[in-house]
């Protein structure tokens, strides 16, 4: 089987390169699979992709096209190909999921606890001889309300770290976790519930239909007054520009994010020196009051080895004719 990898990282090559125990016909690319690049995986029978690669309907056209038969993904979500297109064309597709719910959730609560105690601003303070306080106060997480939206994988993890602070934890999820509420005193409640009670919200949750823009206007309008948004899921699940407004408004306390929703082609690239295009991102950068992170939460040596062991798995075993148990 000859395999293309796109959008390899210098971090994950050598992963990849260690998994690959079974001696595929491996190359590695440094470019995003999109409508123009699909064509580099011409005369290859799998490729490899990324969460900020195009899976798009046309760009799946082009690779039936191009003999492709495979894509494994290095990732949970899926939310960048189109399954039912890659049905039509009898590619077959598979996922890495649960690489990490520790990296993820443990970065979760570094955004939150960079967020709240303004580690970033103190830290430029430091380096200009700032030693004042005046913009650091923030606030005791102990007894805190927190809720934390989606408690899958990743979400329980979470929940069991906030319960480590002493906080008071609720939950949304359309299968609630009964030995969360066992453990750890989890309650579960509507979402509507949950954004009128909470000081903290994280989202865990997968993208989906239903949870594109899930964090607009009107929810925004209904949580508690300065309350946090920790977003460590998808960009698309929060409506950027409502978050700003309420940011600016002062309805929302702070928000703190390792994705965006239109991160593709900008996050996992070097681009200083040049001029941001997207305002949205822009203004959120630049804002005293967010937190950002390069969809870096996955980034951890025990996660990267998991990703690189899985996504070979699922090659291998399309190697063999057998399909693997993380086949969509």
């Amino acid at each position: 089987m000859k395999v293309l990898i796109y959008s390899a990282k210098d971090f994950e090559i050598p992963y990849l390169r260690a998994a690959n125990t079974e001696g595929l016909e491996v190359i590695f690319t440094r470019d995003r699979l999109t409508t123009n690049t699909a064509m580099k995986a011409l005369g290859y029978d799998a490729i490899s992709i990324f969460s900020a690669d195009d899976a798009s309907t046309n760009v799946l056209e082009k690779l039936h096209d191009f003999g492709v038969k495979y894509v494994a993904l290095r990732s949970t979500g899926y939310d960048n190909i189109h399954l039912k297109t890659a049905a039509k064309f009898d590619i077959r597709v598979a996922n890495a999921p649960g690489y990490s719910p520790n990296a993820i959730a443990e970065h979760a609560i570094a955004l939150l606890l960079a967020l709240n105690r303004k580690i970033v601003r103190a830290h430029v303070q430091m380096k200009q001889q700032d030693f004042t306080l005046s913009n650091l106060v923030g606030f005791d997480l102990y007894r805190k309300k927190v809720g934390v939206l989606g408690t899958g994988a990743i979400g329980s993890v979470v929940v069991k770290l906030l319960h480590g602070f002493g906080c008071e934890v609720y939950a949304n999820d359309l299968k609630p976790n009964l030995e969360l509420h066992k453990k750890f005193g989890v309650t579960y409640l509507s979402k509507q519930e949950i954004q009128g009670l909470c000081d903290v919200l994280l989202i865990c949750l997968p993208l989906t239909s239903e949870t594109h823009h899930l964090i607009d206007a009107d929810v925004i309008s209904g949580i508690k007054d300065k309350s946090l948004i920790v977003n460590i899921a998808r960009g698309a699940i929060v409506h950027t520009p409502s978050i700003l407004e309420a940011l600016n408004s002062g309805k929302l306390g702070g928000y703190a994010s390792d994705v965006y929703d239109k991160e593709g082609g900008v996050y996992f690239y070097d681009r200083r020196g040049e001029e941001l295009k997207d305002s949205n991102l822009k203004k959120l950068i630049e804002h005293p009051k967010v937190v950002l992170t390069p969809h870096q939460a996955f980034a951890t040596v025990e996660a990267l080895e998991k990703i690189a062991e899985t996504t070979f798995h699922n090659l291998n075993s399309w190697s063999k004719s057998m399909s693997p148990e993380y086949e969509l």
